[in-house]
Parts: structure tokens; C-alpha cells; sequence
């Protein structure tokens, strides 16, 4: 599903710049921010954390920006900081843009399919290993998250980038076939076993010399030891 709505989020220019305003703002259930890009300035704001909040949850790509009650602008989301306890939103950048020129992004890449997985019926473990992916299109084309099919692997199968469908007019960028999004490994038990399997191998063999050394040949006396007994 494209992004085409927009959400509008009006904000507030802040003067005040540092560690301490910084901090004074948070304590206010203030969110500082920056906005830049296109052909304005860098403009530094702050937003109610709620509203703010409320944006994000409910826009897709693009948000209508209203600095200081000025008119609307549409800008992405570039960046945002979350407060690594909580989650809660500390910071976000922003940047400007044109409907009608194409640009660079990343967005959620999420694996379907995988209750069908064969590999996994069998006992296979399923490992996610890209999880977003970076994409160029219009503003308007940009996708919430693109999605990859994996309802026929088997175990031991892996698949890159290349098996990933790119929605309309959306162009997935990078090295495709070099880049692994999702893998099939064995079941751990199997792992462990065929382990345990060579390790008991290796003693053998090494058990096995041993006694072959100390045992004397038919009709050949022990040989003595050491101390001469």
C-alpha cells in the first residue's frame, strides 16, 4: 500500500539550542526537531510529544508541515531518536520534498507466508535477516512496507533481494543478488547431533591408536616399564 495520504503536524520555531534547553524542552512534553531541504533553511521547532506521536502512527510517507501557522509543506520523515527504554520519540529530523521528483528511502521489508513454510513444518528455523530495504520512487509511490513471499522454502534454502517484488513505479536499489533477506537453517537438535556424532568420531580414532600402542605383538613379551620392574 503507497503512502499517498498525508497527515498535517504543526509546529512551533525554537530559538534555543543545547544540551540544557534541550533538556528543559523534553521535561515540557516538548519533542525538538529540525526541518531541512528543498529550498528553505534549516529550521529547528519543537511538538507536543502527543501530537507528534499521533502523526507518525497515522501518516505513511509523507507529512504536511505547518511551521509557526504558516502553509503546509510536504516533508518525509528522515530520521527520528527514541529513547532506547521506553521508545518514546526524542528527536526528529525531517526533510523537505516534491511530489513530482523521485527520491531515495528505506522502507520496513516483512516476510509473509511463513506458516506455510515447508522448511519450517519440518522443524527448520526461519531467520529474518534484512529487515528494510532501500527504495526509490515519488513521494507518492513510496510504499508503507514491501512484503517477500516465503511460503516455499526449504530447509536450507535462503533467499537475496532479487526474489523481492517492488510495488509500481517503485525501484529497489543495491546490489540485489548479494544481499540475503531470509534463510531456512536446520533444525538446532540436528545441528547438535551431527556435532556430537563427529566429536565421538574423533575420540575413537584417537582411543583406537592408543590401545593399539600399549598392546604387544603375539609372541612378544609386555615391554618393560620405567622404573625397571
Amino acid at each position: 500500500m503507497a503512502a499517498a495520504d498525508t497527515t498535517s503536524l504543526a509546529v512551533a520555531t525554537r530559538e534555543q539550542t543545547g544540551s540544557r534547553a534541550i533538556r528543559r524542552l523534553r521535561r515540557t512534553g516538548q519533542v525538538p526537531g529540525v526541518v531541512y531541504g528543498g529550498d528553505g533553511d534549516t529550521v529547528t521547532f519543537s511538538v507536543d510529544a502527543r501530537v507528534l506521536r499521533s502523526a507518525l502512527a497515522s501518516s505513511g510517507a509523507i507529512i504536511e508541515l505547518s511551521v509557526d501557522g504558516a502553509g503546509g509543506q510536504p516533508v518525509l520523515l528522515k530520521d527520528d531518536q527514541r529513547h532506547p527504554v521506553t521508545g518514546a520519540v526524542m528527536h526528529v529530523d525531517l526533510l523537505r520534498i516534491r511530489l513530482d521528483q523521485k527520491i531515495q528511502t528505506t522502507v520496513p521489508l516483512e516476510l509473509t507466508g511463513a506458516e506455510e513454510t515447508p522448511g519450517i513444518t519440518e522443524g527448520g528455523v526461519l531467520e529474518h535477516v534484512t529487515r528494510e530495504v532501500t527504495i526509490e520512487a515519488l513521494p507518492t509511490a513510496i510504499p508503507d512496507v514491501i512484503t517477500l513471499d516465503v511460503s516455499k522454502m526449504d530447509i536450507n534454502d535462503s533467499l537475496t533481494l532479487a526474489a523481492v517484488v517492488a510495488p509500481e513505479g517503485v525501484e529497489i536499489l543495491g546490489e540485489l543478488d548479494e544481499v540475503t533477506v531470509a534463510t531456512v537453517t536446520p533444525p538446532r537438535l540436528v545441528l547438535e547431533s551431527e556435532e556430537l556424532e563427529e566429536e565421538t568420531e574423533v575420540l575413537g580414532e584417537g582411543e583406537e591408536g592408543a590401545e593399539g600402542e600399549a598392546a604387544p605383538a603375539d609372541g612378544e613379551e609386555p615391554a618393560a616399564s620405567d622404573d625397571g620392574e
